[in-house]
């Protein structure tokens, strides 16, 4: 059995906020890139996703 390791919730919403400022995408469609970049599931993109979005007006508060 082979141990995947999952990236952080971190490392996963600093590349949705550069992937975001460039508007490559509608993020409601990130999941696919997130897949992409960090070789996880669906289920693990869509879950790093929706983390991302459920944190996304904190996150940016405090980096203003």
């Amino acid at each position: 059995m082979t141990d995947i390791k999952l990236p952080t919730q971190d490392e996963v919403n600093k590349f949705l906020d550069i992937l975001r400022e460039s508007g490559l995408t509608n993020m409601v469609g990130a999941g696919k890139y997130i897949q992409d970049r960090f070789g996880v599931t669906k289920y693990d993109a869509q879950r790093f996703l929706l983390k991302w979005m459920e944190t996304f007006s904190e996150r940016q508060t405090e980096h203003d």
